[in-house]
């Protein structure tokens, strides 16, 4: 028989009582059903196993309807989930959580004028009072007059000060479930966000900076920290277990880039040989067709040096809401597996920085890997000392043919 033909469907009625494994295993037969059902088993089966660094990707107005606080924070808390990298409205919006601030189920169908007249705001079906944004302002605002916050640091260090002021109010509030961001100062789990100004946290940011703050969130210090992850994850400290990478790509937009283009800044950049990301897994409503990033396919990711090319088995997109498939996969990966011990990656990231530069300055010296004749540019110097560019493969590994020249 075909190995095509790997799974006989065989249907049976729905019981009354099913539980959300039975429901998946036994329902999911089909289709993007199918493909969730194969992230599910995918995850259980390999990913969330001792040596897999697991990278979560967060795109989309998922914290506002809550889901920072139930589904999210229990994925850091088993050790499911070692680093994020969000949009800032994401993380935004959490702290409406944390400060104990309300938010509403209602209509995407309401009168968004009346709604204005009201001081309300709209997120599709979920609303709130105009009031929530001021006084999260207003938080932002006060915390980060704070002399903790007064240099220049990487978003990750930023979000672990915030998680753990948002952690005390939450404890002054009452506040009985965690948000997002005090989870993750908790796990020890860094948070980076690739574009800090586009959010209403970037916008107070800003406004401190025409008071003179001295509070300066540096893009360098994540794109080397995040590449820093991904280079150690590929070690254990256990000759027994392989170290592995994965990629939990939720929605798409800058985030899954800025996930992804650790293996390129890796082999590409800095000339250190790697292979990609062993696992890649996706859910998104966005089309591959359209050039767009979010409905970009993990096949393409292989042309980047983004994905191993050996792993391509290990890649799965499930083309649905995430809203919808977040809380399913959540529920199953935590009936079906063991907690993992935490990884508390924030607390190890100078030195996996260290790590990184040190392997970095040492390819330097390898001629092979680079180009020592760039494409002239009119106008500069011929003193001016360029940096070697460093020619590699499709796949990522580096060139290696005794010679120097262009791709």
């Amino acid at each position: 028989m075909s190995k095509l033909l790997s799974r006989k469907i065989a249907p049976s009625p729905m019981p009354a009582e099913i539980s959300v494994v039975d429901l998946i295993d036994g329902y999911f037969t089909a289709y993007n059903s199918a493909r969730l059902r194969e992230i599910c088993h995918l995850l259980t089966q390999e990913v969330l196993k001792d040596g897999v660094t697991v990278g979560l990707s967060l795109s989309g107005a998922m914290t506002p309807a809550g889901f920072g606080v139930s589904v999210l924070a229990p994925l850091m808390r088993n050790g499911f989930v070692d680093w994020i990298i969000s949009t800032g409205a994401n993380l935004y919006h959490d702290l409406h959580y944390g400060l104990g601030l309300d938010l509403f189920a209602s209509s995407p169908f309401l009168d968004d004028v009346k709604l204005r007249q009201e001081g309300r705001i709209r997120i599709y079906d979920i609303v709130f009072g105009y009031d929530v944004l001021l006084e999260t302002d207003a938080f932002i605002r006060e915390i980060l007059r704070a002399e903790p916050f007064q240099k220049r640091m990487s978003t990750a260090e930023f979000h672990y000060l915030l998680g753990k002021y948002v952690r005390e109010v939450e404890k002054q509030v009452g506040v009985k479930n965690s948000s997002l961001l005090a989870t993750a100062y908790e796990c020890g789990v860094p948070i980076y966000t690739s574009s800090p100004g586009d959010s209403s946290i970037g916008m107070n940011i800003a406004a401190l900076a025409l008071e003179g703050s001295q509070l300066m969130l540096d893009p360098s210090l994540d794109v080397n920290e995040t590449a820093a992850i991904a280079y150690a994850a590929r070690e254990t400290g256990n000759p027994d277990v392989a170290g592995k990478s994965a990629a939990l790509i939720i929605g798409g937009g800058s985030p899954k880039n800025f996930l992804l283009q650790t293996q390129p800044q890796l082999h590409e950049v800095l000339g250190l040989e790697e292979r990609g990301h062993d696992y890649f897994i996706q859910v998104t409503d966005a089309r591959p067709d359209t050039g767009g990033l979010s409905g970009a396919t993990p096949n393409e990711a292989v042309s980047w040096g983004k994905v191993d090319p050996e792993e391509l088995p290990n890649t799965i997109v499930c083309y649905t809401d995430s809203t919808i498939a977040l809380p399913i996969i959540t529920a199953y990966v935590v009936n079906q597996c063991p907690p993992r011990p935490l990884k508390r990656l924030y607390d190890r990231r100078s030195a996996m920085v260290e790590k990184l530069r040190q392997d970095y300055m040492a390819a330097k010296t390898d001629p092979d890997r680079f180009i020592t004749s760039p494409i002239p540019v009119a106008g500069l110097e011929e003193k001016v000392v360029r940096e070697p560019a460093i020619a590699t493969y499709p796949c990522g590994t580096p060139i290696r043919n005794g010679r120097n020249g262009h791709r």
